[in-house]
């Protein structure tokens, strides 16, 4: 839906927008090593002094004993969405994350307003990585969810999981026997999962699975005056760096509840440009939306670009132009003059 529709939650997103550094939106990796853990960086007195997507400040929350740590965890309408939370310093970081998406578990009292953790009371885990594979066992109690639950849980230990460089796929074992299949609705997982089965797949539109393509976006959402991003899969035709930008400005469905910052006449002007893991596009002067009249690019445009291109491999970072010029105006007056990266983290906030 686009946020000309959302005027009175457009103003408190602009107001309350974390603004970009002039060389991203953060900087670093995408994924975090498990061993020896990756933590932020921080001051002599212990606060962190890097700021991502999220729109808080993480500075109370973060100490040296910590290690800020992706969670998906299920918000009030239903999507799987990462929150990046201090955890405590541990070598089983993979273990250690799942045992914090457990209901009733250790996350209860760090829980962000309207989110749920999505592992059933009492669950059990044990990981074992090889080769890139996070071999993950549970607990009889996890079966005890819902029916309408099965691909959120399926998707929230992926995703949370391959956050680490150390995984790329996961394989579901319960009680020591292989899971092809979740054990409550009988959703098929094969032998392992990734990424690429997606996540808040969006099925609002009739597609032809056997002609399309599967591209992840994200757009914004909004919960008592914070924002967050949502990453969400859809089935495309085309899921080239060209085909997800048409993504991100046909916006998110109608019947959803995702805000989105692109205009319907946003337009490349060129094909998108690759090198060295940095892409680049010209847009037309429709990228700035309402704030055309000051040439200013939007933060929250430019967070879902960000994010949602730098999910595809190789890419690393976005420049962007507009009619062929790439000294843009940011929000706070800065001028954007490097290409933006991708943060190390998504969503934080101090809670």
């Amino acid at each position: 839906m686009s946020m000309n529709k959302r005027t009175t939650i457009l103003t408190s997103v602009i107001v309350s927008s974390l603004l970009l550094s002039g060389c991203g939106l953060l900087g670093g990796k995408t994924r975090e090593k498990i061993d020896p853990p990756q933590t932020v960086t921080y001051t002599d007195d212990g606060k962190i002094t890097g700021k991502t997507v999220g729109e808080k400040s993480v500075e109370k929350e973060a100490t040296k004993d910590s290690v800020m740590t992706e969670l998906y965890l299920i918000d009030k309408n239903g999507y799987v969405v990462a929150q990046t939370l201090p955890l405590p310093k541990t070598e089983s970081v993979a273990k250690q994350a799942l045992t914090y998406l457990v209901e009733g578990g250790p996350v209860t009292e760090m829980l962000p307003n309207g989110f749920a953790a999505v592992l059933p009371v009492d669950t059990e885990v044990d990981v074992d990585i090889k080769d890139k594979t996070a071999i993950v066992n549970f607990s009889n109690e996890f079966k005890n969810y819902k029916p309408e639950n099965e691909l959120k849980i399926l998707q929230a230990v992926t995703w949370t999981l391959t956050q680490f460089d150390t995984i790329e796929k996961v394989k579901f074992k319960l009680n020591g026997h292989d899971l092809n299949e979740m054990p409550v609705a009988g959703t098929p997982i094969g032998k392992e999962v990734s990424r690429a089965n997606g996540i808040n797949i969006d099925t609002s539109e009739a597609v032809d699975i056997t002609n399309t393509k599967s591209a992840t976006v994200y757009f914004l959402a909004n919960e008592e005056g914070e924002n967050y991003y949502v990453p969400v899969t859809r089935r495309v035709e085309d899921n080239s760096i060209a085909g997800i930008v048409a993504e991100l400005v046909r916006g998110p469905s109608y019947s959803s509840a995702l805000l989105n910052d692109f205009s319907p006449d946003v337009k490349l002007l060129d094909d998108p440009k690759v090198e060295n893991k940095k892409v680049t596009l010209n847009f037309n002067e429709s990228i700035f939306g309402s704030f055309e009249d000051k040439k200013i690019i939007s933060e929250h445009l430019l967070n879902s670009l960000v994010l949602s291109l730098t999910e595809q491999e190789g890419i690393e970072s976005v420049e962007v132009m507009v009619n062929g010029k790439a000294e843009l105006v940011k929000e706070n007056g800065e001028k954007l003059t490097e290409p933006v990266t991708r943060p190390q983290k998504v969503n934080t906030g101090s809670y």
